[in-house]
């Protein structure tokens, strides 16, 4: 398999969704922004929107027995893992719900720490600890996992609030296991709207220092996305704002121009043009990864102006050049 990742040629656009007006222009009949994917560099799989939590703001909607999302098996997976792989994919990483309930969760990574670094997303609690031992296993496979774990706020009662009482403490130890246990740990944070960024990154360090955990933990914010199916009033991303407060670079850098996500819907295995969007049918790209590749992606969902404004990504993928970009100063 070749280290580097594979070059997508150009494909024309190929639309089943919304009337064509709405898909490609405005309410005001502008131009809808766009990515053009460059490269499948990473890979995401929903494990499902079952969860063992049920927290109100989820942006899956997730929730004990939810099937919004299908939950996925081995045999569901593994045809993409193969063409992951054949394509030169270099990030696997997987979300729900809650992975850790998944019944095959651990032959799944055992086949995907084959073909590269994997990242999971959970909420830490309870389903995650209960697999430590059976991830051991892992250990001797080629490439590393890595965790990144929930914790909404450095609060306690803040993070229960939404969670559950109690969950803070079981996240922060469930942390600090997965760190003794050798695996590289990250967390994911909610972003609060004009909070002093400086202030809680500080806060959430102090946190991190006394859990004795790494000072270089990454910590991932995301701002409010909405709960599935919700349409909150924002400006439309336009052509325009594309090319005026967006460079080609930084257009390289939004998730749906290297990645894409895997889903299981009605009973079907669908690629998705990234992680924010599988509320919407409109951007199912396939069955397969090689029917998703080039397909231009409009900035049609509300999800996409967070990914505009505050250069919002779920990737923290290793080796890959993908950064976080700062916050656009517009009111585009």
């Amino acid at each position: 398999m070749s280290d580097a990742p594979a070059r997508i040629a150009p494909r024309p656009l190929v639309h089943d969704g919304p009337a064509r007006d709405d898909w490609l222009y405005t309410p005001l009949g502008e131009p809808r922004g766009y990515i053009e994917p460059h490269t499948l560099a990473e890979l995401w799989f929903h494990t499902g929107t079952a969860c063992n939590l049920a927290c109100p703001f989820c942006l899956e909607g997730s929730k004990p027995g939810d099937r919004r999302i299908e939950r996925v098996t081995f045999a569901d997976v593994l045809p993409f893992l193969d063409e992951a792989a054949a394509l030169g994919v270099r990030q696997l990483s997987f979300t729900g719900g809650e992975p850790f309930i998944i019944k095959d969760l651990v032959r799944i990574l055992h086949h995907a720490l084959a073909i590269a670094p994997v990242l999971i997303l959970t909420n830490g609690v309870d389903a995650l600890p209960r697999r430590l031992p059976s991830l051991r296993a892992l250990r001797a496979r080629p490439h590393p996992l890595a965790v990144r774990v929930s914790l909404d706020y450095a609060d306690a009662a803040r993070h229960d609030a939404g969670r559950g009482a109690g969950n803070f403490a079981k996240a922060c130890r469930t942390l600090q296991l997965l760190h003794a246990e050798g695996y590289r740990v990250s967390v994911a944070r909610q972003m609060a709207a004009g909070e002093d960024r400086a202030r809680v990154e500080g806060d959430y360090r102090r946190l991190l220092r006394d859990l004795s955990l790494p000072a270089d933990v990454n910590i991932v914010a995301f701002p409010d996305f909405g709960t599935p199916g919700a349409q909150p009033v924002v400006p439309h991303v336009t052509r325009t704002c594309m090319t005026t407060y967006q460079t080609e670079a930084m257009r390289r850098e939004f998730m749906c121009a290297y990645s894409k996500m895997v889903v299981k819907i009605g009973g079907r295995m669908r690629v998705y043009a990234c992680t924010l969007v599988d509320d919407d049918p409109a951007y199912d790209q396939g069955g397969t990864l090689a029917e998703s590749l080039g397909r231009r992606v409009m900035l049609r969902h509300h999800r996409c102006f967070a990914c505009f404004k505050f250069g919002a990504s779920c990737s923290e993928a290793q080796g890959i050049e993908v950064t976080t970009r700062p916050p656009v100063a517009t009111n585009s």
